[in-house]
C-alpha cells in the first residue's frame, strides 16, 4: 500500500491523532530506492500539501531522526531506536538464525526470514552471501509482496477474505520485463504457491535474481513468516534450484518450527 493510500483519520476512531500519523507517513516515505527527497518529493509520495510536509521533516529534524542536506532531506540512524524494541524482542528471528546461517553456508547463498506488514515483507532475520548481490538488503529492509518469493508465501498464508482485500487494492508496477502484469495471473501464482507450499519467483524483483521461499508455521498451522534463500539466475537454471534449493528451504522451516514448538 502507498503512503497515501494508508487509511486516514477519517477511517478511525476519535482517538485517532491525525498529526502522528502524518509524521509516520512522512518517515515511510524515505526508502532504499529513495534515501534522499526534496520537499516536493515527500509531498507527493505522502499526498501532504508542502506547508504539512515541511513543518513535519522540521519537526523530524529538531527530534534527531531526519537531516536536511542542501534541499534534500535523509533519514538518521536514529529512526533505527523505533523498530529495535520490536525486534529485540521478538524471538523468532533468534531461532531461525542457526538454520539460516546452515542454510546460506551449505548453498553459499543469501537465506533470509521475513513477515508480512501490510502490503509489504520485511526482513526480521538475514544470513548475507559472500557473493556481490546488486539488491541491497539489510534487516528492516522492505519490498512490496507481490514480486518476491517470500512475499506469494506469505499472501498465500493469508485467510481468504484478506487475500482478496490486497487483490482489490492492488496497484500492479514493472519492477522487471518479467513482473506479474495481471492480478488475475498473481492470484494463479498465489494459488500453486498455495498447493505446492513454496514459491519460485523468477526475476520479477530485480533482472536475474532468483528467489526460492517456504512458510514458517505456527502450532496452529498458520503462516507467520517466510524463509528464502536468493540467487543469481547466471548461476542456477529454475529447474536446478526447485530441485536443489527448495528441498533444502524446506528443511531449513521445519527444524524452525520444531525449534519454536520446543520439539527439536
Amino acid at each position: 500500500m502507498r503512503t497515501s493510500e494508508r487509511p486516514t483519520g477519517e477511517d478511525r476512531g476519535p482517538h485517532f491523532v491525525q498529526s502522528v500519523a502524518r509524521a509516520l507517513s512522512v518517515m515511510r516515505s524515505f526508502s532504499a530506492d529513495r534515501p534522499s527527497q526534496s520537499l516536493a518529493d515527500v509531498a507527493r509520495a505522502t499526498g501532504l500539501d508542502r506547508a504539512t510536509a515541511r513543518r513535519l521533516l522540521l519537526t523530524l529534524a529538531d527530534l534527531g531522526y531526519v537531516r536536511a542536506e542542501a534541499r534534500d532531506f535523509q533519514l538518521t540512524p536514529r529512526v533505527l531506536e523505533l523498530g529495535y524494541a520490536y525486534l529485540s524482542g521478538l524471538s523468532l528471528p533468534e531461532i531461525a538464525l542457526p538454520h539460516l546461517r546452515k542454510l546460506a553456508g551449505d548453498l553459499n547463498e543469501t537465506a533470509a526470514l521475513a513477515v508480512l506488514d501490510g502490503d509489504e515483507i520485511v526482513y526480521v532475520a538475514l544470513i548475507p552471501s559472500s557473493r556481490v548481490a546488486t539488491v541491497r538488503i539489510n534487516i528492516g529492509t522492505r519490498f512490496e509482496a507481490y514480486p518476491t518469493s517470500m512475499g506469494r508465501v506469505l499472501l498465500a498464508g493469508l485467510p481468504e477474505q484478506q487475500l482478496e482485500d490486497y487483490l482489490a487494492r492492488l496497484r500492479l508496477e514493472s519492477k522487471t520485463d518479467r513482473t506479474v502484469r495481471s492480478v488475475d495471473a498473481l492470484r494463479q501464482e498465489i494459488d500453486r504457491t498455495r498447493e505446492q507450499g513454496w514459491a519460485l519467483v523468477e526475476a520479477e524483483l530485480e533482472a536475474g535474481l532468483r528467489g526460492a521461499a517456504a512458510p514458517v508455521r505456527d502450532r496452529a498451522g498458520a503462516v507467520i513468516a517466510a524463509a528464502n534463500v536468493s540467487v543469481h539466475a547466471g548461476r542456477m537454471t529454475p529447474q536446478e534450484v526447485e530441485r536443489e534449493y527448495v528441498p533444502a528451504i524446506l528443511r531449513t522451516v521445519r527444524m524452525i518450527e520444531a525449534d519454536m514448538m520446543g520439539l527439536a
